[in-house]
């Protein structure tokens, strides 16, 4: 077991999850992935974590309008050697990082509970027991 597993990422780590979003951005927004799932297809890179070696990279990505997510997926996964090419010319980095793809679940997570904050057997929950009573006297 590593002494870091379990902890907060360092700023190494950070920084370096940072560049490789940006990279990986500006070469997915100019289309230079030439794969036909991937035409015409907007994808967001939201988060790049990376191991602590620096050597292993999940890059988190949303599609557009979250449609095709499985096709784009696979896309990037099979265009992952040409990306990590193009970061090791980008980053100055001893050791170009593999690439794993996965889709960023965590706008679904939010939405589900923003939904659920807002049904009424909820909100009526959320509103403080004396809060109309002090209305009521002002």
């Amino acid at each position: 077991m590593h002494k870091r597993e379990g902890r907060t990422p360092t700023q190494r780590q950070l920084r370096v999850g940072e560049e490789i979003r940006h990279v990986l951005a500006q070469t997915l927004g100019r289309g230079e992935l030439r794969d036909p799932e991937l035409a015409g297809r907007a994808i967001t890179v939201t988060e790049v974590r990376i191991s602590p070696d620096l050597k292993n990279a999940t890059v988190y990505i949303v599609p557009l309008g979250g449609e095709h997510s499985t096709e784009v997926l696979v896309a990037l996964r099979r265009g992952s050697g040409y990306m990590r090419g193009i970061i090791a010319h980008a980053l100055r980095l001893r050791y170009a990082p593999h690439l794993g793809f996965e889709l960023d679940l965590t706008f679904d997570a939010a939405q589900r509970i923003d939904e659920l904050l807002h049904r009424p057997e909820v909100q009526q929950d959320l509103v403080p027991q004396g809060r109309d009573e002090e209305e009521e006297e002002v």
